[in-house]
């Protein structure tokens, strides 16, 4: 299957529905496909095809999901920039990906969209053809353009959608940027179904994000932890009614339980769904909410139609309990990095099959009996403490019981005895006051010695990355 062909099929059922609202302006299924029709049309005629890199550097907009479904019509590859990107970093983007086309918010390209009503010619593709190139944060050196091929996401969005159990009835309330493999999907997956998506621009105003989601009724929200714990600081929503919220899902970084038992408290009727993903392989795990009070800090299992494990530093695979690299097998892979090839020759590995390839994510888990995952932190994030292995999420994870803590991230750093010394960054909640000994007697009480941290720095806010995650490592390079 083909994303823009799925996206028709929607838009043919659902011609009058309201497809995309942003920024007070709506679409309906059938205006969304005639003018990514025009559009499509209008970038064969200037000479893009199969194959063609065509890259879009929009703020989430109407405009901007016009020229997603334009570009896969007319046979090119997507490859969504974020509004704010440093000119140098674009100029990087462009040159590595050879793109043939870069949209940006020029009003009179999209004016094309009101002109006579044109359809491509149809660019005789496969699903094993590049859809979406999405380039990584980069945070560790240049960005990587991940490859990602029609069936690939077709595949993603499918089992995603299954298990989320959305409807052509559902609303999703989306701030996360479209440069965002999460965010994308939103989008992908309404094309997909037929459900509405509303895109917020940023959540730089959270208040007002909860009065458009009350305004349009919406029953879903994916977020990363972030969002939700500027959310708890406006709970409990007072004067507005979010009864119709019924979805809440989470990737990118672990939950903290003590906000998945506070989000169960402020909106009681929304089924929380704890999950895992990465660009290279979109989302891989969920846990069955029916679970969440049992195992509130697990990710849950492999999706359908994918497998996954975990290994070793030697390559063998862990039994129950230990931890080690997860290794995921399944539909969903990324191609490769784009103009990577040694890269993605130490990411996609020979797996048990022959001639096939697994993902080996970086990424440290323990695995219970039940299969179920517990995320404990990057391969490069996790440090040893006088001997001893430290999982940062773990501290991280203590220090969101306290009700005072709005944000919490934890390092390492060189210290002359230890080899390295626990270093935790704390953000209070609006109004809260945190003291240093109030936050070392907690961590005394619910962890080893040498897990709890030997500083503790408390600021009024933490760095963050494009996609809303806390970065890291800015405040390792800040020590």
């Amino acid at each position: 299957m083909l994303l823009h062909d799925c996206f028709r099929r929607s838009a043919a059922a659902f011609p009058a529905k309201a497809a995309i609202i942003a920024g007070g302006r709506r679409l309906s299924f059938a205006e969304l496909d005639r003018g990514s029709d025009i559009l499509a049309a209008e970038l064969q005629r200037r000479g893009i095809g199969r194959g063609d890199r065509v890259a879009a550097m929009l703020e989430n907009s109407c405009d901007a999901v016009l020229c997603l479904w334009a570009a896969l019509k007319a046979g090119a590859v997507f490859i969504p920039i974020n509004h704010a990107t440093r000119p140098d970093k674009l100029a990087f983007l462009l040159a590595d990906s050879a793109a043939r086309c870069l949209i940006g918010p020029e009003p009179g390209f999209f004016e094309l969209v009101d002109g006579p009503s044109r359809r491509p010619t149809d660019p005789r593709m496969i699903d094993q053809d590049l859809a979406l190139i999405i380039y990584t944060s980069g945070s560790t050196g240049r960005p990587k353009g991940v490859m990602l091929t029609h069936a690939a996401v077709c595949n993603n969005v499918a089992v995603v959608s299954g298990v989320l159990g959305t409807t052509p009835d559902d609303v999703v309330l989306s701030v996360l940027p479209l440069s965002f493999n999460y965010g994308l999907m939103q989008v992908l997956a309404g094309g997909w179904l037929g459900h509405t998506v509303v895109l917020e621009r940023s959540f730089a105003y959270p208040w007002e994000v909860l009065c458009r989601a009350a305004e349009h009724r919406a029953t879903c929200l994916p977020g990363v932890p972030t969002i939700f714990a500027t959310l708890l600081n406006l709970a409990p929503f007072h004067g507005l009614d979010l009864s119709a919220m019924r979805l809440l899902t989470n990737t990118a970084a672990n939950l903290p339980p003590a906000h998945i038992e506070r989000l169960g408290e402020v909106l009681p009727r929304a089924t929380i769904f704890s999950m895992y993903g990465l660009t290279e392989c979109q989302r891989v795990s969920w846990l069955d909410p029916t679970l969440l009070a049992a195992k509130p800090g697990s990710v849950g299992r492999a999706l359908p139609n994918s497998e996954v494990w975990l290994v070793d530093d030697l390559g063998g695979r862990c039994p129950s309990g230990r931890v080690g690299e997860l290794v995921v097998r399944g539909a969903g892979l990324m191609r490769g990095y784009w103009n990577r090839p040694a890269e993605t020759a130490r990411t996609l590995l020979d797996g048990d099959l022959p001639g096939e390839k697994v993902l080996y994510t970086g990424d440290l888990f323990s695995m219970d009996g039940d299969g179920d995952l517990t995320f404990v932190g990057r391969r490069d994030d996790v440090f040893k403490v006088r001997g001893e292995k430290v999982s940062p999420s773990e501290i991280e994870s203590v220090l969101y019981e306290l009700d005072d803590v709005a944000e919490a991230a934890v390092i390492g750093m060189p210290d002359p005895v230890d080899g390295m010394a626990v270093v935790a960054h704390v953000v209070p909640r609006p109004g809260a006051t945190l003291s240093e000994r109030q936050l070392r007697r907690h961590c005394h009480a619910r962890l080893e010695p040498w897990l709890v941290p030997k500083t503790f720095a408390i600021s009024d806010a933490l760095p963050k990355g494009d996609t809303g995650k806390i970065a890291k490592a800015a405040l390792r390079a800040a020590i």
